[in-house]
């Protein structure tokens, strides 16, 4: 039996791709949007986790709250997702508000009642303007969970 043509050749992880540092490109970067919140937690700690793993690998992070994870940008409410054997989103949220941007849907909350100034601190409130700006930056990747 003759094997399958080989697809396209995929560079390994460690050879950089066009657009990356080091590339003459510019930094890449990961906007990452989560609809859920303690309605789907494992969604939404998917969602965080990997704005969190890539801020870790050097990635400019833009990590959006919309929908129900508009909630989890209030103080203490990343609590209310807890998820066994994941990491805990308040621990997430630290690691992205440390190297990148936390932003909470201005529609989403204001449909929620919460305000710019009951927000944690470095998370702001923007709405679709802004994200349509970050996502269409060249050499960004968008991943909505």
């Amino acid at each position: 039996m003759t094997p399958p043509p080989a697809g396209p050749a995929v560079p390994p992880p460690s050879e950089a791709l066009p657009g990356d540092p080091g590339e003459g490109g510019a930094a890449r970067s990961l906007v990452v949007k989560t609809t859920s919140g303690a309605d789907r937690p494992e969604a939404c700690n998917q969602a965080f986790t990997v704005a969190a793993a890539a801020v870790a690998a050097g990635a400019r992070v833009s990590l959006w709250l919309t929908g129900e994870a508009a909630w989890l940008a209030l103080p203490g409410r990343t609590a209310d997702v807890a998820l066994e054997h994941a990491t805990p989103l308040g621990d997430l949220l630290d690691v992205v508000l440390a190297a990148g941007t936390v932003t909470v849907c201005t529609q989403c909350a204001a449909r929620r009642g919460i305000g710019p100034d009951d927000v944690v601190a470095g998370v702001r409130v923007a709405g679709s303007a802004t994200f349509v700006e970050e996502t269409l930056r060249p050499g960004a990747q968008a991943l909505v969970y």
